[in-house]
């Protein structure tokens, strides 16, 4: 008889997951492979699984419980799972993200992680030559959830000019990301806008830093150096990044002139050629 890993489901969210998906699996009387049948996997990756060897993704967890009758419930699962792969440092920030109702982020390096395309994310998220990067990536794509949310966290992005122009990933996977920031500039609760390189000094040469405002817990300010993240919600803090946040919108172009902007490079850099007053097709 084959020795079948028993898992403790307090050990971890994706534990939990393995233990739940076996037990509801062996309630519905399916051996792996028929489920697997049924969800269009294998059944060896309901085992893997079943055994927190592998990562669940969203779209799995749907069909399970689409097809286990679960009511929600690996749907909901999954979005803890996927969020216990980001790096610990992180999950902390993950977690009040996601609870924010106001977000306003400065980014000098690289697009502002919930904005980021797969293929994008996936280019930066490998730089770290990390271990599990298909699991790091769909986390990245789990945080983006908020955004499509029926009230999203109204969110405010200045990105520097110099993102627009560093290529990540190559010339296809920045065509895309730029042709991804102008359609967001459609929803409502997203503004973006562009410091210009002629702008010079400005508020924030020193970096990047994020900025959470939620309904009735105090304001946090976000900021990341080369080993970790940083929080806190120092109200003397708080108030200075406000003012420099302020300084950086001030300064940067408006929501309509970004857009040109970001046209402009589309153009000029990847060979993009769009019609004036109109925006391109993805």
């Amino acid at each position: 008889m084959a020795h079948i890993r028993e898992l403790d489901p307090s050990a971890s969210p994706l534990d939990y997951f393995g233990y739940e998906l076996r037990r509801k699996r062996e309630e519905a009387g399916l051996r792996q492979k028929e489920l697997g049948d049924i969800v269009f996997c294998t059944g060896s990756l309901v085992g893997q699984i079943e055994t927190a060897k592998k990562v669940p993704q969203r779209d799995f967890a749907e069909r399970l419980d689409a097809a286990l009758g679960t009511d929600g419930m690996f749907s909901r699962l999954v979005g803890l799972v996927l969020r216990s792969q980001l790096p610990t440092w992180f999950q902390p920030f993950a977690d009040m993200e996601a609870n924010a109702t106001y977000i306003s982020t400065y980014q000098c390096q690289l697009v502002y992680g919930l904005l980021q395309t797969k293929a994008y994310a996936r280019a930066v998220l490998a730089t770290g030559q990390p271990d599990k990067l298909d699991e790091l990536l769909a986390a990245r794509m789990e945080r983006q959830r908020i955004l499509r949310r029926e009230q999203p966290p109204l969110t405010l992005v200045v990105l520097d000019e110099a993102v627009l122009h560093r290529p990540i990933g190559g010339p296809d996977v920045m065509r895309d990301q730029l042709h991804h920031l102008l359609h967001l500039q459609d929803e409502r609760w997203i503004r973006l806008q562009v410091l210009p390189f002629e702008v010079g000094e400005h508020t924030s040469l020193d970096g990047s830093f994020t900025l959470l405002r939620f309904e009735d817990d105090p304001d946090v300010i976000y900021t990341e150096d080369l080993i970790s993240g940083h929080m806190t919600a120092n109200p003397e803090t708080i108030r200075g990044a406000a003012l420099r946040y302020a300084g950086l919108q001030g300064a940067a172009l408006s929501v309509e002139d970004s857009a040109e902007l970001i046209k402009g490079v589309l153009e000029e850099r990847y060979g993009q050629h769009t019609d004036a007053g109109q925006r391109p097709l993805a």
